[in-house]
């Protein structure tokens, strides 16, 4: 018999099991303290929000900036770190919102870029699962995301919260009380408990060469999620694109042998996404469609979502199946997913 303690992707297989609680407990315990701290950020009328981040807190930046965007009215934009810590750079931040997002708060370029932007006189937020991190340390606002520890070094429970942290955030800016999340606990359980029809689409990937996803709107960060997940966990190479990205050229490498993911979100951007859906279908694309069952029906196959959840926080949905087969896919191909190689659990960039 083997040994339950060395069985590849025990970890991973946890802490994607603990989302739903971890969910509750972000609105159960979290939510009162991050409207607080919204609060008082928007007394002080912030005139735009940069966000700063890497990988998978990245994407959840990027959620961040079209919830920022579309919901608040202000703009936002995603920093590059390296314009201070590299090239000395002093922006004047006086009266703008830094929100620096990350699991661990230990990497070195994101506390010393926070820092700068503190003394640029930026209102600095640092968004962790970490509160003792030395990014808290030198912020001047701190959001725990409350994930507890995440062990596997392929991010899942922390990457939700993230999402679920920085909606109600941005709730919390514009006076909302986040009633849209209310429900995800519930319809995150449902999603994780059909782990069997993601393990029969993995067999579609086992030895897929390459993959290209896409998606537009709220959907475009989990496609980046979801490619940066397969990448590090399967060791496929994994293209995300917008959808209106992918119609500028990269679509010429599609044939019907490329497998293509989308993500087609229940609102805006799945119709903004539809014209793309028809050109990849019009290629004969291997086309696999996570969302709603009339668009899963009409593709190769497909993950349904619930139907009826408000399109801002979908993505704290779409991107469980798309864990799920990322975790599949790589057990499929004889790897484990809580170790793939090359990967630390902090990045030391500077």
């Amino acid at each position: 018999m083997s040994d339950p303690q060395t069985v590849p992707g025990r970890i991973m297989a946890a802490e994607m099991a603990e989302q739903p609680a971890v969910l509750q407990r972000i609105l159960d315990e979290g939510a009162p303290k991050i409207f607080e701290i919204a609060g008082q950020i928007a007394a002080r009328k912030p005139r735009f929000v940069l966000l700063t981040a890497r990988g998978t807190s990245d994407n959840a930046a990027l959620y961040a900036k079209y919830l920022i965007e579309i919901l608040l009215g202000k703009p936002a934009g995603l920093t590059s770190m390296s314009t201070t810590t590299a090239y000395g750079a002093q922006p004047d931040l006086t009266d703008v919102l830094v929100i620096t997002v990350s699991q661990s708060g230990g990497s070195p370029d994101l506390v010393a870029s926070t820092k700068a932007a503190r003394e640029a006189g930026a209102i600095t937020l640092a968004v962790t699962n970490n509160p003792g991190s030395p990014l808290a340390e030198v912020s001047e606002f701190h959001i725990d995301v409350l994930a507890g520890p995440e062990k596997a070094l392929p991010a899942t429970k922390t990457y939700t919260a993230e999402l679920l942290a920085l909606y109600l955030l941005i709730e919390g800016l514009r006076g909302g009380d986040g009633a849209a999340a209310k429900d995800l606990p519930e319809l995150a359980t449902a999603i994780l408990a059909r782990q069997d029809e993601v393990k029969a689409l993995a067999e579609r990937y086992r030895f897929a060469q390459r993959l290209v996803i896409t998606s537009r709107g709220y959907g475009y960060p989990t496609a980046r999620e979801a490619a940066l997940k397969l990448m590090e966990t399967t060791y496929i190479p994994a293209s995300p694109f917008s959808g209106a990205d992918l119609l500028h050229g990269p679509l010429a490498m599609v044939d019907n042998v490329s497998p293509v993911i989308a993500i087609v979100p229940d609102g805006k951007g799945g119709e903004a996404l539809q014209p793309v859906l028809d050109r990849l279908r019009g290629r004969g694309a291997d086309l696999v469609v996570v969302g709603q069952q009339a668009q899963v029906e009409s593709a190769s196959a497909g993950f349904a979502l619930p139907a009826g959840v408000p399109e801002e926080v979908q993505p704290i949905l779409e991107i469980l199946p798309l864990q799920l087969l990322a975790y599949e896919v790589t057990i499929a191909r004889g790897q484990d997913p809580d170790a793939p190689r090359a990967l630390a659990k902090v990045t030391e960039t500077h």
